[in-house]
């Protein structure tokens, strides 16, 4: 079951026809004056409070794309502004990091972003590379451009470093 705009609507709805049923019964307990009248008060809120957090979900609900070929990556920098960076494993291939930069774009937009002046989102793919004992460097792979005010924007732009594939050790087993 994938959650959609319109699965979040339907729930909206059904949660607004409890809360109706609830303020019913709310009613009749206080008119009557039953001990447990504000108990019910407290749960018409409530449901009160999650038919809204439905409502709202049916706009834009969080959800993950999963793009096919891409690898797990972690967010290490991210300010909520115009850049953000990732980190993959050293074990990346182009074609796999091609995928992630797609997955991190979709992951990481949100029309809320502070755009700072600038109208792009760049993330960063970088890695971690030990070139000797007790030295790590990060190593920039790759980076990917896309708009900060369209979800599907359809210009975004995919820039994979493929000369810095050569500083990647070789020696490092897969997963």
């Amino acid at each position: 079951m994938s959650l959609t705009p319109a699965l979040f609507g339907q729930l909206a709805q059904g949660m607004g026809i409890f809360v109706l049923a609830c303020a019913l019964v709310t009613g009749l307990a206080v008119a009557r004056g039953w001990s447990w009248r504000y108990r019910m008060v407290g749960a018409t809120l409530f449901s009160v409070v999650l038919v809204v957090g439905l409502f709202s979900l049916s706009f834009e609900p969080i959800t993950r794309s999963s793009i096919e070929g891409s690898v797990p990556f972690k967010l290490v920098y991210d300010r909520f502004g115009p850049q953000a960076t990732i980190v993959v494993a050293p074990t990346v291939t182009p074609e796999e990091l091609e995928s992630t930069l797609k997955q991190a774009s979709s992951n990481l937009f949100s029309s809320g972003r502070n755009g700072q002046g600038k109208s792009q989102l760049t993330i960063y793919a970088r890695t971690v590379v030990h070139p000797r004992e007790g030295v790590s460097e990060p190593l920039y792979l790759g980076r990917v451009k896309r708009s900060l005010s369209l979800r599907n924007d359809p210009n975004i732009e995919i820039e994979v470093f493929s000369d810095r594939f050569a500083a990647l050790p070789k020696d490092i087993a897969s997963n």
